[in-house]
């Protein structure tokens, strides 16, 4: 009997009510990306990786670091992104610094994605949970050391030691990486596809990089992580981590600004007491508290004068802070209960400064200062019925967001609710499903963000998002295939859309965010074959389809924005020798041809490209990763260019720029362990 195929990257959560033991029992996941810092080491961009190996995922390009994600049709605070149980929210309020981009792939083990309204422990998963675990201290001394270089003059390199003496255990890890401007399949470096946009929109003209900084790098980023973890007695432990990013002069040619830097510190405290008796198995403490900086500007534009004498920047700041209690009891054998408490901070802050010309908006507010604070009580069950698993969450959330401003402040409460079962049908079958409801609220920028000219882009008065949601799905399991098909329904109450319609006399967007209803709904597969021991397939695909229920006010389109068309991966994989694997992988997309075109959305060709990687591991601990992507050297983008984000566009047209993916890709990657 050939072994069940578990992809190497993307392992499909199974459930099985013979094997996994009742604290185990959790929502059927997308998929379980496990080994991470490992496989992932073509960039440290995880969103890049995310959208390689996880059909139901796609990216939202911005620049050669950094991008976001959408996860089924979701993007932005609509999901909900955790970094070893800390919340991270990005200070830029044009998605430069998204949460998921304050992690790279060289530190994290292992990521959990959750689809739907089924975490009831965290605030604000409204469609999604991206659950990432970072690398844990090990007790023996373990290392590695990684070097990477790639086209367009990438350079990445590497470190991390890990160890442990009696009681404490500690990791350290610290990296450094930088790259020159990519280029698209035509050879255009990003600051030559701003200028070919220009060509054709020359009312853009001081959007165009100067002249001595059309060559200049794209990024460079620096990385440092620790943990400790302390057995305090027997049965209770403490963990301390800290993480830090350091990144310099990112370019986003998209856009009419570039980073001139993005900082972030994230620190987390987890204290962990298990068995205190028949009333609780066990009870963890955690505190965490996060913080981005990050100024935007023209300084690289023409738009900022000579010498950058009319030079605009915005700055920007993010903090987060958390509690949360919860307590684990066995009820039963059979079943077993979780109670919590969590309380949370978010604070948003902006200010404009202007040089020459512009002098005049220094001081002047983008986002003024405003406090989003949480609390909540949540529980959550688990039952096991013979061949039935059970779990079930509430979760009630009272909310007050404050600006520090003459802007009114808002209050939420919110109630939520689910309920998730598998059944073990045959030893060839298993039938799961769930019903849920989850909320979030307005952040910041939808509800106070000024531009720059002092109009009010945000609207004060929205209401929260509520997902009201249906998932069913198999999953066939035989000797030597595999298959899970997934489907799911999507009501979303008062989704909070950007309607470009709302301008001003000015032509700048004014009060530019409305509720609206809308309905998401859609189809997942992802299925192996092994043809022997060591060859096998895997593939996926996922599709969805997003509309409003009326059209947005003076609008007449109903095409929900930001809904991917169906993509999918085919990859042939060899296990060849010990730990050495080949693998060629296709990814396709349909054309984007169901989109936004009022909120300047446009038509995306369809695309299909090869990727190669072929990773050799050597007994004394070193592995040799060869990789190309996108072999046919292919034109295409994935991103469309809904104006949600602030791109460039002459605002008479609707004509938004697209950014091209990278062309063929070469990379390579020493990696030695002990």
């Amino acid at each position: 009997m050939y072994k069940i195929f578990s992809l190497p990257l993307v392992c499909i959560a199974v459930l099985s009510a013979e094997t996994i033991k009742l604290e185990q029992l959790s929502v059927e996941s997308t998929a379980i990306i496990d080994d991470v810092s490992a496989q992932e080491v073509k960039s440290a961009d995880l969103a890049e990786a995310l959208n390689r190996e996880v059909p139901s995922i796609s990216m939202v390009r911005r620049s050669g670091i950094a991008n976001d994600i959408i996860l089924r049709g979701q993007k932005k605070d609509n999901i909900n992104v955790l970094i070893d149980g800390t919340k991270t929210y990005g200070a830029c309020p044009n998605r430069m610094d998204p949460a998921i981009s304050h992690v790279l792939t060289n530190n994290i083990d292992s990521i959990t994605i959750t689809t739907g309204p089924y975490d009831v422990e965290n605030f604000g998963t409204l469609s999604g949970l991206i659950n990432i675990k970072t690398v844990k201290p090990s007790e023996d001394v373990h290392g590695n050391v990684n070097l990477n270089i790639g086209s367009f003059g990438y350079k990445k390199s590497s470190a991390q030691i890990s160890g442990g003496s009696g009681p404490i255990r500690m990791i350290v890890s610290a990296s450094s990486e930088s790259s020159k401007q990519y280029q698209d399949g035509d050879g255009n470096t990003l600051s030559q596809q701003v200028d070919n946009y220009i060509l054709t929109h020359p009312t853009l003209g001081g959007t165009a990089y100067k002249d001595q900084y059309k060559n200049e790098d794209a990024f460079a980023k620096k990385t440092f992580m620790a943990k400790m973890f302390v057995d305090v007695t027997d049965n209770q432990e403490l963990r301390l981590s800290y993480i830090a990013n350091r990144s310099d002069n990112v370019l986003y040619p998209s856009s009419k600004m570039d980073a001139l830097y993005d900082d972030s510190n994230l620190y987390n405290i987890d204290y962990i007491v298990s068995q205190l008796g028949s009333f609780s198995k066990e009870l963890t403490f955690q505190y965490y508290y996060s913080e981005v900086a990050h100024p935007m500007s023209t300084y690289y534009r023409k738009a900022s004068g000579v010498n950058s004498s009319d030079e605009v920047i915005s700055e920007l700041h993010s903090h987060m802070q958390g509690a949360k209690v919860k307590n684990l009891l066995d009820i039963t054998e059979t079943m077993a209960l979780t109670i919590g408490l969590d309380a949370s901070q978010r604070n948003w802050d902006g200010t404009y400064e202007g040089k020459g010309v512009n002098a005049g908006i220094t001081g002047r507010s983008s986002i003024d200062n405003v406090n989003t604070d949480n609390i909540a009580i949540f529980t959550h069950a688990q039952q096991k019925l013979n061949n039935l698993n059970l779990r079930y969450g509430l979760r009630y959330d009272t909310t007050t967001i404050a600006p520090q401003s003459t802007q009114p402040s808002n209050a939420y409460q919110a109630l939520s609710a689910n309920v998730y079962a598998n059944y073990t049908f045959s030893p060839t079958l298993r039938l799961f499903g769930g019903i849920g409801k989850a909320s979030r609220v307005p952040d910041a920028r939808e509800l106070y963000f000024k531009g720059k000219g002092g109009n009010e882009v945000g609207t004060s008065d929205l209401d929260q998002t509520s997902n009201y949601e249906v998932d069913l799905g198999m999953e066939n399991t035989y000797d030597t295939f595999s298959l899970k098909t997934k489907l799911f329904y999507s009501y979303l109450e008062n989704f909070i859309a950007y309607n470009d319609s709302k301008r001003n006399m000015m032509n700048m967007p004014q009060h530019a965010f409305e509720n609206v209803n809308a309905t998401i709904y859609g189809i997942e597969m992802s299925g192996s074959y092994y043809m022997n021991e060591t060859i096998y397939f895997d593939a996926g695909l996922a599709y969805q389809r997003g509309e409003k229920e009326e059209a947005l006010q003076n609008q007449s389109g109903t095409n929900l924005a930001e809904i991917p068309p169906l993509k999918g991966n085919l990859s042939w994989n060899w296990d060849y020798l010990r730990a050495s694997t080949m693998r060629f992988q296709l990814l396709a997309s349909h054309a984007w041809d169901n989109y936004d075109a009022e909120n300047g959305e446009q038509q995306l060709g369809a695309y299909a490209i090869m990727n190669f990687k072929i990773k050799h591991h050597y007994n004394n601990g070193i592995d040799i990763t060869l990789g190309v992507d996108n072999l046919a050297d292919t034109t295409y983008a994935i991103s469309n260019t809904y104006k949600d984000l602030t791109l460039l566009s002459d605002g008479g047209s609707n004509e938004v720029i697209l950014l091209n993916e990278p062309g063929r890709y070469f990379y390579t990657n020493v990696s030695y362990s002990f």
